[in-house]
């Protein structure tokens, strides 16, 4: 498990995927996949992401990464999210031993699609070559529930049920039979399938530390003190926010503040 590092103790449009290639196991080795990106503006330089997005993948293959780790947060950025543009952004990141902001892009892949399995592959993969516990990228116990809600899209499923129990009620006050019976199973079930949106209320947004030695700050203050450092990699719960800084808790259950330049919340993109 992570712990914070005393100060005193240290040394020194979504689109699916098509057709996306292996992954090299060394950190050097990139694979990118191919995306479409659809237009989301009208300027002349925003009018043309998926040349953006080739010319990105054109600089990671040539390995320089920098370039196209900037390209690609650009283009989220600009709203030009997709799995297959993460999915790259990851790649990139590790070749270059970020393995924080690697994590946080597939973790943000997974947001978009909670069902891709070729993400969930990867993301553990990297947990693991950052030696990281896997609770320590799932800090919020419902996560795993709310995405599956998403991805089967329990949501709509439990307002048709609704819908359809409320039409029983009103049915059986005219004739009662069977469509009493059924007007209750109908509503048991929408109360059921509503269960995994409803638990999105109660977790807690989350953020991943994306720079290596980030310091957990006693205050949101470029004056304060240092707390600790947190773990590079480590998906941590968002209790609140202040201008530059999120105040967050580790897995150790220390709590503090950090830069937001160092800790990336996994609900949107960082400004490009």
């Amino acid at each position: 498990m992570s712990r914070t590092t005393p100060r005193a103790a240290r040394s020194g449009g979504r689109r699916r995927l098509a057709g996306r290639p292996g992954l090299g196991r060394g950190l050097g080795a990139v694979s990118l996949a191919v995306l479409a990106l659809a237009p989301a503006g009208s300027a002349h330089a925003q009018d043309d992401p998926a040349g953006r997005f080739r010319a990105a993948n054109e600089a990671a293959r040539g390995g320089d990464y920098p370039a196209a780790l900037g390209a690609y947060r650009a283009l989220a950025a600009d709203g030009h999210e997709a799995t297959s543009l993460y999915w790259n952004w990851g790649q990139a990141a590790l070749a270059r031993g970020r393995h924080g902001e690697a994590l946080w892009a597939l973790l943000r892949g997974r947001e978009l699609d909670p069902g891709d399995a070729r993400l969930a592959t990867e993301i553990e993969r990297v947990r693991a070559a950052a030696s990281l516990d896997p609770a320590e990228i799932a800090p919020e116990p419902l996560g795993a529930l709310v995405r599956t809600g998403r991805r089967l899209r329990l949501d709509a499923l439990a307002l048709v049920l609704l819908a359809v129990s409320l039409g029983l009620h009103l049915a059986a006050r005219r004739r009662a039979g069977w469509t009493t019976g059924a007007a209750w199973v109908t509503g048991v079930l929408a109360l059921l399938v509503a269960l995994p949106p409803l638990a999105a209320l109660t977790t807690r947004p989350t953020a991943v530390i994306v720079s290596p030695g980030a310091s957990l700050l006693d205050a949101a203050s470029p004056t304060a003190a240092e707390l600790g450092t947190l773990r590079e990699g480590e998906v941590v719960p968002v209790l609140a926010e202040s201008a530059g800084y999120l105040r967050l808790e580790d897995s150790s259950g220390a709590r503090g503040w950090a830069r937001v330049e160092d800790v990336w919340p996994l609900a949107a993109p960082p400004p490009g």
